[in-house]
């Protein structure tokens, strides 16, 4: 069988279809293979036999290699029979964002701007994922261009919520947290320039982190010294997310700004909450929260304080400028990308993603001078938090999942009562990019949708957020995996995007 570069033909998925693999955690997937109970090619295998009735209903994929995943799930089994040590991805499968250049495939930014050509290189962390074992299933569905947080495109149509495929998965990284979700795999790569990781891991009832500026080198956005975008993984649990990031950190010459130390997984195990001092925001001071999530929140904080945290509300001066200025600087990186400047290409892209692009061109410098100032006072403002506590936490995203036919423009509006209209929150920790971020599903709402949770560090305490996260998780009850939903697959696009 040739690998596949579009879905099969739709099918509808009935509530009592075929589930696919039950989310199973990397650790728990190296330890059948270490203790034979499970070889890696069966392990593969079960993810390919799993994928179509998942691409079918929900669209997480633009291509998926399965001659090149079932050779080296052969090769990481003789590799063991060898009787050599597996390496900390040893046979795992895992998803990349379709941002992220993997050699031989297409990389395609999901817009038709990229053309199909195929990649020649590896990303810088889709190397490392190799040299750790990992086995690349395939490449995810993302937004055109990363610029949104609906990951629906001209070229690949809507990807849809596990929990409801009437949904959005949220963006950009929407497809690589639906293969988490539905347990294809244990870990995706995604990219976070506003949240890319946690918006899609918070809409659908994953774990998404977002390192440190620097943790993870960046090398697939047009600027050399871009202080927005970060790598992060889509997990199971926040273990996973600790060894994706234990895998993909380290500076590397490709990044200027990849100067951090050397990430510590053995710094990052859970603790004790007790004791742990934790800041609680459930607007940021200008957002409109929905009833179920902010419920959802206090809810989590209440179980904290019960395991020994002192958990604080605290009021935070930030106003809706926080978005405006994030957004002006985001529009100038968009426009930076190539290929989107004749009127045919701008005939295939997202209309919205035209407009942006347009924004960005118009912004004078000063304008860009203007953002670096606010950033600076809300990094001296969140500093001046974790002066006094160990983590702040918010909602990752102020509404559970919209449906799939909204659009960024339908948010972003002033209410009456002066709040933004928002859907996520986890923007204005790429203005502050040396602060840690991770989202955690922490409960549904009464029509069943996952509601995340952010939980920021201090700058550069990478360790410390991801165990304290850690220490959160073992206390928040745990989503189970979604079952698949009736589908009309008359919405799934299913022909060759490429033909």
């Amino acid at each position: 069988m040739s690998d596949r570069s579009s879905p099969p033909a739709a099918s509808t998925a009935s509530a009592s279809a075929t589930r696919g693999p039950v989310r199973r955690t990397t650790a728990a997937i190296l330890a059948d293979y270490v203790a034979g109970r499970r070889t890696v090619e069966a392990e593969v295998r079960g993810v390919f036999d799993a994928l179509p009735e998942v691409q079918s209903r929900l669209n997480p994929f633009t291509e998926w290699f399965e001659d090149e995943a079932m050779a080296a799930a052969r090769a990481a089994d003789r590799h063991l029979a060898d009787g050599h040590p597996p390496g900390p991805l040893h046979g795992v499968p895992v998803a990349i964002k379709d941002m992220t250049p993997t050699a031989g495939h297409h990389t395609t930014r999901g817009s038709w701007t990229a053309g199909e050509a195929r990649t020649t290189c590896d990303a810088v962390i889709v190397k490392r994922l190799k040299r750790a074992g990992a086995i690349l299933i395939g490449k995810t569905t993302t937004a055109e261009l990363a610029y949104s947080s609906f990951t629906n495109t001209p070229r690949f149509r809507v990807t849809r919520n596990p929990w409801d495929p009437t949904r959005t998965s949220g963006g950009s990284s929407g497809g690589s947290a639906v293969a988490v979700a539905t347990g294809l795999v244990p870990l995706a790569e995604g990219t976070d320039m506003g949240g890319s990781v946690r918006i899609p891991a918070a809409a659908c009832g994953v774990v998404g982190f977002k390192p440190s500026l620097g943790r993870i080198p960046m090398d697939i956005v047009p600027s050399a010294l871009e202080t927005y975008s970060h790598f992060g993984p889509l997990a199971a649990c926040v273990a996973d997310a600790v060894r994706f990031v234990s895998v993909a950190a380290g500076s590397h010459p490709v990044d200027m700004l990849s100067h951090r130390p050397a990430f510590d997984a053995a710094v990052a195990v859970p603790g004790d909450l007790t004791g742990r001092r934790i800041a609680l925001s459930v607007d940021l001071g200008y957002c409109a929260v929905d009833p179920e999530v902010e419920q959802a929140i206090r809810k989590t904080a209440e179980t904290l304080a019960r395991h020994g945290a002192q958990v604080e509300e605290i009021a935070l001066p930030w106003t809706r400028a926080v978005f405006d200025q994030w957004a002006m600087r985001w529009n100038c990186l968009l426009a930076l990308y190539p290929g989107t400047d004749s009127a045919e290409a701008r005939a295939t892209m997202d209309p919205g993603l035209v407009a942006c692009i347009e924004r960005g061109r118009e912004t004078s410098a000063m304008d860009l001078l203007g953002v670096d100032v606010l950033r600076k006072q809300l990094n001296a403002e969140l500093c001046d938090v974790f002066n006094t506590y160990d983590a702040l936490i918010c909602p990752t995203n102020a509404i559970p999942a919209p449906p799939v036919d909204a659009t960024d423009a339908d948010f972003e509006q002033t209410l009456p009562d002066g709040r933004l209209k928002a859907f996520d929150m986890a923007y204005p920790f790429n203005m502050v990019p040396s602060c840690p971020v991770l989202s955690l599903p922490i409960g549904r709402t009464r029509a069943g949708l996952p509601i995340g949770m952010q939980i920021a560090g201090p700058p550069f305490a990478d360790e410390a957020t991801l165990a304290l996260a850690g220490a959160v998780e073992a206390v928040v009850d745990p989503l189970p995996l979604p079952l698949p939903h009736q589908q009309d697959p008359s919405h799934v696009r299913t022909e060759n995007p490429r033909q």
